[in-house]
């Protein structure tokens, strides 16, 4: 009896081992996320709010991703970003992403073919704004004026050359080139008459301006936008901002956008931008309360003015969603 009573022991202290061993055994770690760096642009645009959020919702979301959002200088310097690895994530204008990919204007020295898209989100609207005690209603009043243009090299001011051109008026204005900080001071010192700015309207950058000193915007023509894209500019969408959007706006002025988009690296996993891809939509209700215009930003135009091939990770979530994807965007 006693022999069998050890027996017994000796059995089920040996299925306590072995079920301890088969424990340890099918104990997963938890998976190590890819830290990814989300370059953005100034904090007085829309790029910088909207990044910091949806890397806060990386981080909270993710099971492959964390994200950290950093300020920048925008759109091109944000596309050289991806190309020296100091970026892994951008927010960006679809011309300034489309003159990278092939290598045109300030690109001229090399493309940048690691950029791949993700997903465009809103209407980035070409604004050029003058004081609104100004005599300055029209583009032909602009002649003989100081206007800043953007900082040198950036996609502003190559924006505004194109538009200024097609309005027959760019050799006649005096260019000067501000970032928007500067151009917002100068303009409320009257140091310049006009400055032109690219972003997603209300810019808080120009709702400053307008608090203590009220603005205009001049209207860009259809007229003007069919000549842009007679010329292969074929990124330039019609738009309109409503009266009141800044403080001095009395009536809608018609003008053109256009579009942010959210870019990645191709040396990003796929599965990692099949994430990022499906946090974004998939927490819209979060990301639009930092700024109103994430209001635009919906799956069904999240292909609407993409400029470069998408990221695989971003063609398996939008095809799993029932998208057709154009062969253009899987190069």
């Amino acid at each position: 009896m006693k022999w069998k009573i050890l027996g017994i022991i000796f059995v089920l202290a040996l299925g306590l081992v072995v079920s301890g061993c088969t424990q340890e055994e099918t104990t997963t770690s938890p998976v190590e996320k890819t830290e990814i760096t989300i370059y953005t642009g100034g904090t007085g645009g829309v790029y910088f709010p909207l990044g910091s959020k949806y890397a806060e919702l990386l981080t909270k979301y993710g099971t492959v991703v964390s994200a950290e959002a950093v300020t920048s200088g925008a759109s091109v310097a944000n596309a050289k970003a991806i190309e020296n690895g100091n970026a892994q994530a951008v927010i960006i204008q679809n011309d300034v992403a489309y003159y990278a990919y092939n290598g045109l204007y300030m690109f001229e020295d090399g493309s940048i073919k690691k950029l791949k898209g993700v997903a465009s989100l809103y209407p980035e609207t070409v604004q050029i704004v003058v004081r609104a005690d100004s005599d300055i209603k029209t583009f032909q009043d602009l002649k003989g004026k100081k206007v800043s243009i953007g900082a040198v090299g950036s996609g502003c001011a190559v924006g505004a050359e194109q538009v200024f051109k097609a309005a027959g008026v760019w050799d006649s204005i005096d260019k000067v080139y501000m970032t928007m900080s500067e151009s917002s001071q100068a303009l409320r010192l009257g140091q310049i008459d006009a400055l032109v700015y690219v972003s997603g309207a209300p810019a808080a950058a120009v709702t400053q301006i307008a608090t203590q000193t009220p603005v205009r915007l001049i209207p860009v023509s259809e007229e003007i936008l069919n000549k842009l894209k007679d010329e292969g500019y074929i990124f330039y969408v019609k738009q309109v901002v409503p009266k009141g959007t800044y403080n001095g706006l009395t009536e809608d002025v018609p003008t053109i956008a256009v579009k942010a988009m959210l870019a990645v690296s191709e040396d990003l996993p796929d599965d990692v931008v099949y994430e990022m891809t499906k946090i974004l939509y998939e927490h819209l209700d979060e990301l639009r309360t930092v700024h109103q215009k994430a209001q635009a930003i919906t799956l069904d135009t999240a292909l609407d003015g993409m400029s470069i091939p998408l990221h695989p990770g971003a063609i398996k979530y939008y095809e799993e969603k029932g998208l057709t994807i154009p062969s253009e965007l899987k190069g």
